[in-house]
């Protein structure tokens, strides 16, 4: 998993930096057995706001989320709720397709 982390507005954090990536590869390695998953991640402080901005790539599908509060730990944290949400989601949506059986026809 290769996951690019930017800081905007505010100075580079190594802990906030392996925070969330910890939090990342927990919720994706919980839902996803792909290998190539790219994660782009801008933490960005804007007035009062704390901002965490994330981009997922997987198996085709882009799961885009961003969550703002006073804390930028819980930031991630509500932003993190959200991508668990929508990966649950693309999961479950893959497992209960099933490929309708074609009836023989008669002749």
């Amino acid at each position: 998993m290769q996951v690019i982390v930017t800081f905007r507005h505010m100075p580079a954090s190594e802990p906030l930096k392996s925070y969330t990536e910890e939090k990342l590869a927990h919720v994706i390695e919980k839902y996803m057995r792909a290998s190539h998953i790219e994660a782009h991640v801008v933490l960005s402080v804007e007035r009062f706001w704390h901002i965490a901005s994330f981009t997922v790539g997987f198996s085709g599908t882009t799961v885009s989320v961003e969550e703002r509060s006073q804390d930028m730990y819980s930031s991630i944290d509500l932003a993190m709720d959200k991508i668990e949400r929508q990966v649950k989601r693309y999961k479950d949506k893959l497992r209960e397709h099933k490929p309708t059986e074609e009836e023989p026809s008669v002749s």
